[in-house]
């Protein structure tokens, strides 16, 4: 069965998202309250469009949110995306969220608030600079966003070879950043002797042609 997702608000982030997901062969469905972006969206083969508030529960009904696996809220306000998330969560019983926010001080609170996963661009930033040793190391990145660049979530098993290792240990790409840790719910600014525990959840951002090889690593499969 193909997978759901739900993508709420947003306009060029929805397009990139909802092309990224078609192309891997998902079920995509976009709510946007502005006409005008939803024709634009609505030219995408493959994607289903609604008009629409997508922090109004009949309006999350009536895209079926209820079949969703995943909803992305991408609404340029923190507190539409907290209620969005909270609703397919509580309501429609979505198993995962994902919410963006402006404002790093706002994501411990999204998490405590039962959001999945929380998008901060600024402090993503910040933890791709803190992980390099020279700034010249992070703007030898900065090209890869063109189309190449990919972000992944992935879970470490109890069988990793990483376990118990520094990020500094790593032998990875100098192309594959870990932009966040989630242990136990609570995100971790990742730092080179951060320590790997089993069952640490890596947001990685990484070329698209490192990303399998940075799984291999960290999975040891």
């Amino acid at each position: 069965m193909k997978k759901r997702i739900l993508i709420i608000g947003g306009y060029h982030k929805a397009q990139r998202l909802a092309r990224s997901f078609l192309d891997k062969g998902y079920d995509v469905t976009a709510i946007n309250k502005d006409p005008a972006h939803c024709q634009v969206l609505a030219q995408m083969r493959g994607l289903t469009v609604m008009t629409g508030d997508g922090s109004k529960p009949f309006v999350l009904e009536d895209a079926a949110a209820e079949q969703a696996d995943i909803a992305i809220a991408l609404t340029p306000r923190d507190d539409d995306n907290l209620v969005i998330c909270q609703l397919c969560k509580k309501l429609f019983h979505i198993r995962k969220t994902v919410s963006l926010t402006a404002s790093p001080e706002k994501v411990k609170f999204f998490y405590k608030m039962g959001i999945d996963s929380v998008v901060c661009a600024l402090s993503t930033i910040t933890s791709i600079v803190e992980q390099q040793a020279f700034l010249d190391e992070f703007t030898t990145l900065l090209p890869l966003s063109g189309g190449q660049l990919r972000i992944s979530e992935l879970r470490l098993p109890a069988s990793s070879p990483v376990i118990g290792k520094t990020l500094g240990e790593l032998q990875l790409s100098r192309e594959v950043i870990i932009a966040t840790i989630l242990r136990a719910d609570q995100p971790l600014v990742p730092h080179g002797d951060t320590r790997l525990a089993a069952q640490d959840v890596l947001i990685l951002i990484a070329a698209a042609r490192q990303e399998a090889a940075a799984v291999k690593v960290l999975t040891g499969r």
